[in-house]
Order: structure tokens, then C-alpha cells, then sequence
């Protein structure tokens, strides 16, 4: 187990030195257009400025790649924070070396300072174990914390070599929250236990399935990856997405699903379409037997039914990638089904943890993110973490 902020003893006075993942969307007047990423990390922000820290936060915006892009400052999410805290947030704009440092020096006990973008530095993303970068960094902090679990599967110098030179190195709220409900889902659920794998390939997701397979009673299968399962298995699949070169890898997982008695679900009907932007004609086929020119876009109504019965009567559930090309409303109808069949679990009593990009994006977008036990804020992260990975952002922080 991790150490978490909690575990700090009196802090009054110290400088924390926090890595946080505040990537978030700027619209065209530099405002931003969605600040869940700085909600996020509210409770680390407000426990540090309770316990009398001096909070100094890091961060990165977009992949400016080792080069100064003014579009890629943190100065608009320093004035969204200002707000959001109701004080005025400290943006330094010099991160190491003395002007950083001479800034930081006006920083109050209780008060926040925003660093400029980490990611300006060629050295962050570096691959070498130089630890030079981490070392000047270092001096901005008299501990360090890692709240950013959306960039904690990156071996990055704030996110992982940083905690290597500056101690204590513990977890923030959220990053504690994170591999506490991730954790709990995969390593010890209440069972049934369903896992929900969608998106658009087997091959970005072999080391998920594999690793649920040893994991869960109901693995449902859907978006996409699911038509390479269809074909291998002798399926008439049309112009759907298919990776030929998996189907091998897709008949395997088959098979171990059958012998570790774990029912492996795929549609049964699915919704096609001949024309991808829904303008053509849309019809319901079943799975194994899709025209030509027409592709798989979303489950199909009986399919809906089938998945939600087994969620519904599960009592953990893991949600990782959209069973349908969801952003069209056209062929959304199966996402929001199955989302609507987590949250009448959750109602009852289930734990349900929602990760991955897409699924969040879907989360959001046809429920509420307090209508599930846990939305991760980590897309490529809880990807690594649900495969069994280590992520070095947070193998790098002090155990308890």
C-alpha cells in the first residue's frame, strides 16, 4: 500500500510539490471548456491548504514536445483555479532555476502557485535516467506528491523520477481513490463481477481481456473488437471493422473464457448502417450475418436486453470502452443502454468503476458521474492498471 497525504505528519509551513493532471480543453477564447480534470484534484488542494502547506503545483497541457508554445500555457488554468478557490492562484511562469524560486518565496502558508508547463522542458519526457531535471525540480518542494493518476503510466521526470529524489513521496486524494476503487474492483470483488470491454480493436486491448479473463464471472464484449470474435468464428460480418490478423488471438481468448467458466458475451444483433455519418439506410441484422457494404455501428435492441440482464444482476462492474460508435447519436442507443443498466445497478447496491477515455466520455454524456461508484480521471493509466501493469507514477511513491 501507498502512502497518501493522510500519512503526513505536520506539514504547517512546507512547500508540497504537487504533480497533478490538469490537461484539460481550452475553447477559442483560451477559457476552459471543461474543468472536471480540476475538480478532480480539489480535495488534495483544499487537505494540503488546511494542514498550512505551501501548495506548488506541475502540471502539463498538451504536447508542446520540449519546446516554449504559448498555446500550450497554463496560465488560463491558473485563472480558472483562481476562481474555482476563490483566491488568487500564484502563476510562475520561470520553472527551475532562481526565478522559480525567487517567485515562489512570496508563497503564503495555505496559499497555491501554478507552474508553467512541464512538458516545456525537453528533460520531463526524456527517456535516460539523468536524474539532473529531477534534482532542480527537487528544490521547489520539501515533499512531493503525485495526484495525477492520468499520467501515472508515463515514466516521466514529475511523474515518476521525482518521487526517486524527493521525500517523502506519497499519493494525493484522488490518485489514493483511484488505486483504492480499481484495486478493490480487480483484485477483490463482490461477486458476480462483469466487466464491460468495448472500443475499436483486440489489439489495444489483449492485455485487458486476458487479464480479466482471470478475473471476472461476465465479460461482455462490444464496439468494434467485437466483429474480429464474429469472423473467426465462421460469421458473416460485412464491411465491419475487422482485424484479420487477430482473429487467432480472438479464438484464443475464446477458448480460455470457456475454461476458466467465464461466459464471454458478444452481440446478437447489431444495428448496421451503409453510410457511416447515419444519413443512409440503418437496419437491425444479426450479428453473424451482416450484408455486404453495410457495417456493424451499435448493439441492437435484443443485444441491449442480453447486456443489461447480466448487468443488472451483477454486484461489481467495470466499464472500459462503448459498445457503439456512441458520438453519433444514430448509433448510440447501446451505450446508453448499458449505461443505464450500471447506474439501476449501482441504485441496488453494486459497485461500478467506469474507465478509459471513451467510457467517460460516454458517462457523461447519458448520466451523471455521481450516479457511479467511481469515474477514473486516467484514460491510457486505468488501461495499464486493468491490464496488471505497473504504472511508474505510482511504483515510485513511498510505501506505508
Amino acid at each position: 500500500m501507498k502512502k497518501s497525504i493522510k500519512d503526513l505528519g505536520d506539514i504547517k509551513g512546507k512547500r508540497a510539490l504537487v504533480r497533478v493532471d490538469v490537461n484539460v480543453p481550452l475553447d477559442d477564447n483560451n477559457q476552459v471548456s471543461d474543468d472536471t480534470r480540476i475538480q478532480a484534484i480539489l480535495p488534495t488542494v483544499k487537505f494540503l491548504q488546511e494542514k498550512g502547506a505551501k501548495v506548488i503545483l506541475m502540471a502539463h497541457l498538451g504536447r508542446p514536445k520540449g519546446e516554449v508554445k504559448p498555446e500550450f500555457t497554463l496560465e488560463p488554468v491558473a485563472k480558472h483555479l483562481s476562481k474555482v478557490l476563490g483566491q488568487d492562484v500564484l502563476f510562475v511562469k520561470s520553472l527551475v532555476g532562481e526565478g522559480a524560486e525567487v517567485e515562489l518565496e512570496k508563497l503564503q502558508n495555505g496559499q497555491v502557485a501554478l507552474l508553467e508547463n512541464i512538458r516545456f522542458y525537453k528533460a520531463e519526457e526524456a527517456k535516460d535516467d539523468d536524474m539532473t531535471f529531477a534534482k532542480e525540480l527537487a528544490k521547489l518542494g520539501d515533499f512531493y506528491v503525485n495526484d495525477a493518476f492520468g499520467a501515472a503510466h508515463r515514466k516521466h521526470t514529475s511523474t515518476a523520477k521525482l518521487a526517486m529524489v524527493l521525500k517523502p513521496a506519497v499519493s494525493g486524494l484522488l490518485m489514493e481513490k483511484e488505486i483504492r476503487c480499481l484495486s478493490q474492483a480487480l483484485d477483490n470483488p463482490t461477486r458476480p463481477f462483469t466487466a464491460i470491454v468495448g472500443g475499436a480493436k483486440i489489439s489495444t486491448k489483449i492485455g485487458v481481456l486476458e487479464n480479466l479473463l482471470d478475473k471476472v464471472d461476465n465479460l461482455i464484449v462490444g464496439g468494434g473488437m467485437a466483429y474480429t470474435f464474429v469472423k473467426a468464428q465462421g460469421g458473416k460480418i460485412g464491411d465491419s471493422i475487422c482485424e484479420d490478423d487477430q482473429q487467432e488471438v480472438a479464438l484464443a481468448i475464446l477458448k480460455k473464457a470457456k475454461e476458466k467458466n467465464v461466459n464471454l458475451v458478444l452481440a446478437s444483433d447489431v444495428l448496421t448502417t451503409n453510410d457511416f455519418s447515419g444519413n443512409g439506410e440503418n437496419k437491425v441484422v444479426m450479428v453473424d450475418n451482416i450484408p455486404d457494404g453495410f457495417e456493424g455501428v451499435d448493439a441492437g435492441p435484443k443485444t441491449q436486453e442480453e447486456f443489461a440482464k447480466i448487468i443488472k444482476s451483477s454486484k461489481t462492474i467495470l466499464m472500459n470502452g462503448p459498445v457503439g460508435a456512441f458520438e453519433n447519436p444514430k448509433f448510440a442507443l447501446g451505450t446508453k443502454a448499458v449505461l443505464q443498466a450500471v447506474v439501476e445497478a449501482t441504485k441496488n447496491g453494486a459497485i461500478s468503476v467506469i474507465g478509459g477515455g471513451d467510457s467517460v466520455s460516454a458517462a457523461k454524456k447519458f448520466a451523471k458521474t455521481e450516479d457511479f461508484t467511481h469515474v477514473s480521471t486516467g484514460g491510457g493509466a486505468s488501461l495499464e492498471f486493468i491490464e496488471g501493469k505497473v504504472l511508474p507514477g505510482v511504483d515510485a511513491l513511498d510505501e506505508v
